[in-house]
């Protein structure tokens, strides 16, 4: 008999489970642990194409299981909102004063939820606050942000005009780059943003948010100058505009990403881009 599994622990395994396979991922496979490998260490790392299969199997009926017992559970109160700004207002309330991680312990003052126009059809998802993010709650604020309003600026659009949030909503200890764990939990309420949002195109800024977003391991000069169908929108990816302040010289190639997304909407391409 398969354990039995707490309720809060179930919710949250189907949570994880629905993001992977909105985000196209349908296969998992068991990590080795200390036992596995006193016994068989390499035929688990490198399974076989007839063990690969049978993990599938056994790991798709196990979340199957899970997703299914979760179809019963009160839906979140945003999906029922047709009114994109009542969903983020509920998504908000949902997030309250969030404990979820460590994070809340290490020095974050406020949650950094999203900024601009429920009804944009741009959306701009950058990694995680900073210092000056943290102090106003509000993302991209800083010098980076005045950067990207630069950026936003020269498509001949306002920063009012599109919606613009992190991948995590809490400042990290030192703006070190979020860790796994961190991204992980946090990620399902921007996945709730960009629903409610219904975005044309999302831009993801930097490789933190386009390695999470679309689960790719892959450095910036593969993941640029590429569309990506994703939750039924169209995503591309550009350098974050931090990185842009300490090697001015890849502004040309943003400009160059950034042209590919106007061409996208239908937008007028003007022939210089931001300084």
């Amino acid at each position: 008999m398969p354990p039995i599994l707490d309720p809060q622990l179930k919710r949250a395994l189907a949570e994880r489970v629905r993001f992977y396979h909105e985000l196209g991922i349908y296969d998992f496979y068991r990590r080795a642990t200390t036992a596995d490998a006193s016994e068989n260490t390499d035929a688990i790392s490198h399974p076989q194409p007839q063990q690969r299969e049978e993990m599938t199997r056994t790991a798709r009926a196990a979340t199957a299981v899970v997703v299914e017992e979760d179809m019963f559970a009160t839906p979140k109160p945003e999906a029922a909102a047709t009114d994109p700004a009542k969903a983020l207002r509920l998504i908000r309330e949902d997030i309250g004063d969030c404990t979820r991680c460590p994070l809340h312990k290490q020095g974050r003052k406020q949650i950094v939820f999203g900024v601009g126009n429920p009804h944009a059809e741009l959306m701009f998802i950058g990694e995680a606050p900073g210092a000056d993010e943290d102090e106003q709650g509000e993302p991209f604020v800083g010098r980076a942000g005045q950067l990207l309003n630069n950026m936003i600026k020269a498509m001949g659009i306002r920063r009012g005009d599109v919606y613009i949030a992190n991948i995590i909503k809490c400042r990290p200890p030192g703006n070190r780059t979020p860790e796994r764990d961190e991204c992980d939990t946090c990620s399902p309420f921007l996945m709730q943003q960009i629903a409610a949002i219904k975005p044309r195109v999302i831009v993801a800024l930097g490789a933190v948010a386009a390695k999470t977003l679309l689960a790719i391991n892959a450095p910036m000069s593969e993941l640029r100058g590429h569309w990506y169908d994703f939750r039924e929108t169209r995503l591309a990816v550009t350098y974050h505009p931090a990185f842009l302040l300490r090697d001015p010289r890849q502004k040309k190639e943003a400009w160059k990403d950034l042209q590919m997304v106007m061409q996208e909407l239908g937008m007028p391409v003007p022939a210089k881009g931001a300084e």
